[in-house]
C-alpha cells in the first residue's frame, strides 16, 4: 500500500469537505418531510461512487427509498468484498440540545478529539463511516492499488429498519455474490485502543397505546372513578423489570446465550473507568441488571427500554385532564439465540395479559432482527486485526456491541457470507443523540486502514 499516507495527505481538504457538504442533507428517512433530501443524498453517493473509480453504479428503485449499487470489478479470479452503508439518518430532535445546527456542520475541538471533530447529525451514524470507504476506494484506484473486486451496496432505510433491503437482497443475489461483507457503522475502544465488533444485538421494537375513556374527561369530575390510561401505562411499564432489574416477561430468557466466566473475563480486560463513564454522562452511578458488569449489561445482555411516552396534555400551562390515550415506544436489545419476532410475541401477549379491566390494549410491532456473532478465526478478521495494527501500531481488541445492525444476519442467511464490522467511531460521538459527531482523526484513520484490510484479505484468500 505504498502512496496511501501520500495520496491521502494531498487530497485530506477535498476528503473532508466532500463530507461536510454530505452531512448538509437533511436525509431523515423516518420524517416525511424530507423525503427529497433522502433522495437527493442518493443522488449525491451515486456521483461520489462514480468520481471514486466504480465503473458501473445504479440507483435501485424500492418501495421506499433507494438503494445505490456500485462496483469495480478487476478480475473475476480475485475475491471480492462487498461493501454495505447507510445513508439515511436519525431526526435530530430535540433541536434546541445542539450546540450548533444539525445539517450545518462545524468542526470543534474536544477533549476526545484534539484535532477537531465534525458535528452534525450523520457524522459517525453513518454518513461519515459509509464515506470512508468511498475515499478509499478512490485511494486505491488512483493510486493503482486496488488488490481485488469491491461491490457497494447503500441504503438509505437503516434507520427505519431496512424493511426493503431484506427484499432487495433476496432478488440480488448473484449480483451482490462477495468473499466478505465490511461494514463501518460501529465503534472502538478509544483512539489509542483500537477494537474490532465481533457481535451485535438483535432488535424488536413495539408501540403501545392503552385506551380508556371515549375522550378526555375532567380530572375533578371523573378523577378516581375510572382508569387514567397514563397512570396505568406507566404502572404497566413498571412491571416490565424486577428489583434486580430483570425483565419479566415470561419466556424472555429462555434462549438467551450464557457467556462462560472465561468469555467474561475476557471482555473485562478491555481497559474502562466506571468514573470517567459517569462522568461524560453527568450521572452519580451506573444502573442496570444485578450480577453484572456495565460492559456486560449493554452489550451481552438482553434489554427493554422506553423510548417514547406520551398522553395527555403537554403543552404550556396547566389543563387538567383525564387523558383518553397514552402511548409509548419500546426497544428490546436481544442476544445472539433471541429470535426477534418471537420476542415480540411474547411481549404482545404479557403487556396485553397484565392490562386490568378499564383499559384497552394494542401493541403494535414495528421493526426488528436478529443478533449476530463474528468469528475471530476467520481469515476476513485476521485480514481486519493486521490492517488495525498496521496503522494504530497495536493489536485491535475484539469486542461486542451493545447495537444492532439487523441486517447483518440477513446477509449471512441469504449471502452465505461472514461480516466485519470495522468501526472507527467512539462511544462518546453522540449518535442518535443531539451533537452528534466524529473525529476528523477518526475520518482519515479509517480512510487509511481500509486498503490495507483490501490488501492484507486479498494475500490471505490467495495462500
Amino acid at each position: 500500500m505504498k502512496n496511501v499516507k501520500n495520496y491521502l495527505s494531498e487530497n485530506k481538504d477535498r476528503f473532508l469537505n466532500e463530507l461536510i457538504e454530505l452531512l448538509k442533507i437533511p436525509s431523515v428517512s423516518a420524517d416525511p418531510a424530507f423525503s427529497q433530501d433522502v433522495l437527493d443524498t442518493a443522488k449525491t453517493v451515486k456521483t461520489r461512487l462514480e468520481e471514486a473509480g466504480c465503473d458501473i453504479v445504479e440507483i435501485h428503485e424500492t418501495a421506499g427509498y433507494p438503494i445505490v449499487y456500485g462496483e469495480k470489478i478487476i478480475n473475476n479470479d480475485l475475491p471480492t468484498v462487498l461493501v454495505y452503508g447507510h445513508y439515511d439518518v436519525q431526526p435530530a430532535e430535540p433541536l434546541e440540545l445542539w450546540t450548533s445546527p444539525p445539517y450545518e456542520p462545524v468542526i470543534k475541538k474536544t477533549d476526545l478529539h484534539p484535532e477537531g471533530a465534525i458535528f452534525a447529525r450523520g457524522a459517525c451514524d453513518d454518513k461519515g463511516q459509509m464515506y470512508m470507504h468511498v475515499k478509499a476506494l478512490e485511494l486505491m484506484v488512483k493510486t493503482n492499488q486496488l488488490p481485488c473486486n469491491v461491490k457497494f451496496m447503500i441504503e438509505g432505510e437503516e434507520e427505519v429498519g431496512s424493511n426493503n433491503l431484506a427484499i432487495y437482497v433476496a432478488e440480488n443475489k448473484e449480483k451482490l455474490t462477495n468473499d466478505v461483507i465490511l461494514i463501518s457503522d460501529t465503534g472502538m475502544i478509544a483512539n489509542d485502543v483500537p477494537s474490532i465488533t465481533t457481535g451485535l444485538r438483535g432488535l424488536s421494537y413495539v408501540e403501545v397505546e392503552v385506551t380508556g375513556p371515549n375522550r378526555d374527561l375532567h380530572s375533578g369530575l371523573y378523577g378516581g372513578a375510572v382508569a387514567n390510561p397514563i397512570n396505568i401505562l406507566t404502572k404497566m411499564i413498571a412491571s416490565l423489570h424486577d428489583e434486580n432489574n430483570h425483565i419479566t416477561i415470561p419466556g424472555f430468557y429462555d434462549k438467551v446465550e450464557e457467556l462462560s466466566a472465561d468469555e467474561r473475563a475476557e471482555m473485562a480486560k478491555a481497559p474502562f473507568s466506571i468514573e470517567k463513564y459517569q462522568e461524560a454522562l453527568d450521572i452519580e452511578s451506573v444502573y442496570g441488571e444485578k450480577g453484572y458488569s456495565t460492559n456486560e449489561r449493554n452489550s451481552i445482555r438482553p434489554t427493554l427500554d422506553v423510548n417514547g411516552i406520551w398522553g395527555g396534555y403537554t403543552g404550556e400551562g396547566a389543563k387538567t385532564v383525564i387523558a383518553s390515550k397514552a402511548y409509548a415506544k419500546i426497544s428490546m436489545r436481544l442476544v445472539p439465540n433471541q429470535d426477534w419476532k418471537e420476542i415480540t410475541d411474547l411481549f404482545k401477549t404479557h403487556f396485553e395479559a397484565i392490562a386490568p379491566k378499564g383499559v384497552k390494549v394494542v401493541v403494535k410491532p414495528h421493526h426488528g432482527g436478529q443478533g449476530y456473532v463474528t468469528p475471530i478465526n476467520t481469515i476476513a478478521y485476521q485480514a481486519a486485526s493486521k490492517a488495525y495494527e498496521t496503522t494504530f501500531g497495536k493489536k485491535p481488541i475484539p469486542q461486542r456491541s451493545g447495537g444492532s445492525i439487523p441486517i447483518v444476519s440477513l446477509f449471512e442467511k441469504e449471502l452465505q457470507s461472514k461480516t466485519i464490522l470495522m468501526g472507527f467511531g467512539l462511544d462518546s460521538d453522540a449518535i442518535h443523540s443531539p451533537n452528534e459527531h466524529f473525529g476528523v482523526w477518526n475520518y482519515f484513520k479509517g480512510i487509511e486502514t481500509i486498503p490495507y484490510f483490501y490488501e492484507y484479505f486479498t494475500e490471505m484468500t490467495k495462500k
